[in-house]
């Protein structure tokens, strides 16, 4: 599944009408009937009265259709036109004429909807909104933006149901520039818009549904478009390295996890736990000596390696005192819990120099301290994976980080292309980027992720997938996955506030089990 852009979605209609034959007013028909069809399927068993809000344009002829077939379907629904009729054009116009001509109930709010929708609105059960759709631009103008506001204030009260996209977000942004539909459900054509994972966004369009309108999604290859890829749940399946019944240990890689200090204890164990019930063969926990005996007990299963310290911290000699074993792993996890030291960035670039070629997971303070050895990172024989937070990418990319979320992916893209290197931008849905422009959005998370050593369990997982033999893209994409959805899920038992990096790693061994992934 693709996230599609504005100019996306207009030239696969395009290719649809003119190419394949298939006349714009069938689609408009045929995503109408699609709505009617998700909303009668949610509808409670008592008969709503519903109310469908439409504009002048494309969004409102899909709103025309809506309104006519669900009075066919006998529910009391009432259309309300926010634009001037004179306005209507095109497809939509036809649409508009044919609701006319039947006599359908219709009421013109555009001159004072002030006056005339809010008893409306409140004599309703459901709202669909079709007042603007994806072609928003900027802050959306009156009456539009008193008709939302209104539709907004019975969010808590009302289902409200948006057409393809919220009104007033724009659909590739994802940017709210004034007032938007705060949606229960969107239904939206063919793909998800890209909006829908961007800045405002996700807080707009509710829980989101997908709907065959005869636009064929094969077209996007026929017309050589190039989207995002939206993660679901059978890429991740697919992507998870498999488990040979004959397999041993050693089938299953050896992961080494660098970090930790005295402020930061907890951070490289929930990376080793993460990598081990994850299904890695080995983990081996480089830590500061001082930390040592704290560790030792509390992942009695990994492999330890304490190595010299100072200051709490790692010893600017500490790094020399594992290069020499870096042969043995197939996996490098460095920065959880590691801290910011005098020598840090020196520590880095020899880690850097002196690595044999296998993946390195680039994590937390370690990702500060290879900002400036980012041109180094080019030259490695091997694959580096960064995995930032806004504020960290702010941080690589010398900016502030409202400028990072701004662009999220075009961000993630440049950086990854530019630097020779795969990089997950974390945050609400999530960014994967590789060296070759590839982008994949995570459409899954939410709050209850909001903890210290979320991204530590992240860390780990993403290790312990490569370490049993999954390609660096693949093992971003179903951690990324994993890691959320194990959020939402744990969040259903302990609720959002409740859920801990432990309860993360037990709900990614659950879903694992439900997947059989071996």
């Amino acid at each position: 599944m693709f996230a599609a852009g504005q100019k996306d979605m207009q030239q696969m209609d395009q290719y649809t009408i003119n190419r394949i034959g298939l006349p714009g007013v069938v689609l408009m028909e045929n995503a109408g009937v699609k709505v009617v069809q998700e909303i009668i399927s949610h509808l409670p068993p008592e008969n709503p009265k519903i109310v469908v809000v439409a504009g002048s344009g494309n969004n409102g002829g899909d709103g025309f259709v809506i309104a006519r077939r669900l009075y066919d379907e006998g529910y009391d629904c009432l259309l309300c036109l926010a634009s001037h009729p004179k306005r209507i054009k095109g497809d939509a116009k036809i649409h508009f004429d044919v609701y006319l001509n039947r006599g359908l109930p219709i009421q013109y709010i555009h001159q004072n909807p002030k006056k005339t929708l809010p008893a409306i609105l409140e004599r309703a059960d459901i709202i669909v909104d079709a007042i603007l759709g994806t072609g928003v631009s900027g802050a959306v103008r009156q009456p539009y933006d008193e008709i939302i506001l209104m539709i907004n204030t019975l969010a808590q009260e009302k289902m409200i149901v948006s057409v393809d996209v919220p009104s007033g977000l724009n659909s590739d942004s994802g940017k709210a520039e004034g007032p938007a539909i705060k949606a229960d459900q969107t239904i939206t054509f063919v793909y998800p818009k890209k909006g829908f994972f961007l800045q405002d966004g996700p807080i707009h369009v509710g829980s989101w549904k997908t709907v065959d309108i005869s636009v064929p999604p094969s077209c996007a290859k026929d017309i050589d478009l190039t989207m995002p890829v939206v993660i679901t749940e059978a890429l991740v399946k697919a992507l998870v390295p498999k488990r040979p019944i004959e397999g041993h240990k050693g089938t299953f890689g050896h992961v080494l996890v660098l970090g930790g200090s005295r402020q930061y204890v907890g951070a490289p164990l929930f990376t080793a736990k993460s990598a081990l019930l994850s299904g890695a063969g080995l983990v081996t926990l480089a830590i500061p000596e001082n930390i040592y005996p704290m560790a030792a007990v509390q992942v009695p299963v990994a492999l330890f390696s304490p190595l010299s310290e100072t200051d709490g911290h790692f010893s600017d000699r500490s790094i020399h005192e594992i290069t020499s074993r870096t042969q043995e792993f197939d996996v490098i996890a460095v920065g959880p819990g590691m801290s910011r030291f005098p020598e840090g960035e020196k520590w880095m670039e020899t880690l850097f120099q002196s690595a044999t070629g296998q993946t390195i997971v680039i994590d937390a303070d370690a990702l500060y301290l290879s900002r400036n050895h980012l041109q180094l990172l080019k030259n490695y024989k091997g694959d580096i994976i960064f995995t930032p937070h806004p504020g960290e990418m702010a941080g690589l990319l010398n900016m502030p980080v409202m400028e990072v979320e701004e662009e999220r992916i075009e961000h993630a893209k440049r950086f990854a292309q530019k630097y020779g290197i795969h990089l997950l931008l974390k945050g609400h849905r999530s960014i994967i980027a590789s060296p070759q422009g590839e982008i994949f959005i995570n459409p899954v998370g939410h709050d209850a992720l909001g903890k210290g050593g979320s991204g530590d369990v992240l860390t780990g997982l993403i290790a312990s997938f490569i370490a049993q033999g999954a390609q660096p893209l693949d093992a971003m994409i179903a951690a990324s996955y994993l890691h959320a959805k194990a959020g939402e899920e744990k969040a259903k038992e302990y609720s959002h506030y409740g859920v801990t990096a432990p309860d993360l790693i037990e709900g990614v061994r659950e879903i694992l089990n439900r997947l059989v992934c071996y």
